[in-house]
């Protein structure tokens, strides 16, 4: 993965649009992972999915725990992209408390499989999600990649949690600071 440009797909996002009336003032907005990760030093994790236990206990919660110490280590941003839509993503957001995490709904899988990381989770009735990994992407190009082990479309891991926790991110950015 290192050296490789991320995959440049639109993701479907909704925004606060106060223009919108009614109890939903949110419009449908598209974003382009091309634009979104240019120009810029971006920390992505990705998980198996919103709602799930490890993703909503540990991963995401850590990461929002560590956003300021990774922007003080040189993250411009820090992203959450999950194989789920929109609407869960929001609401998983809000249920967590999340203010500082971006959350990345990618509800087809494009960039998850285009990442490489599309795995089956049909023994938990998931169907297809992201195994788990996190980045560190600079302009575009990923420079330091974090993958949990053991890979597998069986179900033949205790769900790894580990390597993709902010710590390992953490030391990579205190290594290779911005030139």
């Amino acid at each position: 993965m290192l050296g490789r440009s991320v995959p440049d797909v639109t993701l479907k996002t909704r925004v606060r649009d106060d223009s919108v009336e009614g109890p939903n003032p949110f419009r449908w907005q598209e974003v382009s992972t091309g634009d979104l990760f240019a120009g810029k030093r971006s920390v992505v994790f990705s998980l198996p999915g919103a709602f799930t236990p490890t993703c909503s206990t540990e991963q995401c919660p850590a990461f929002e725990r560590s956003s300021e110490a990774l922007r003080a280590a040189g993250a411009d941003d820090v992203y959450c992209i999950s194989v789920n839509d929109a609407f869960v993503m929001y609401q998983w957001g809000k249920q967590l408390g999340i203010k500082s995490v971006k959350l990345l709904p990618d509800g087809s899988g494009d960039f998850t499989r285009r990442m490489g990381m599309l795995v089956k989770k049909d023994h938990l009735g998931f169907g297809e999600r992201s195994w788990r990994y996190a980045m560190v992407v600079d302009d575009g190009r990923i420079v330091a990649w974090f993958e949990e082990p053991g890979i597998n479309d069986a179900g033949e891991d205790d769900d790894p949690y580990g390597e993709t926790s902010p710590e390992p991110v953490l030391a990579w950015l205190a290594d290779n600071p911005r030139a």
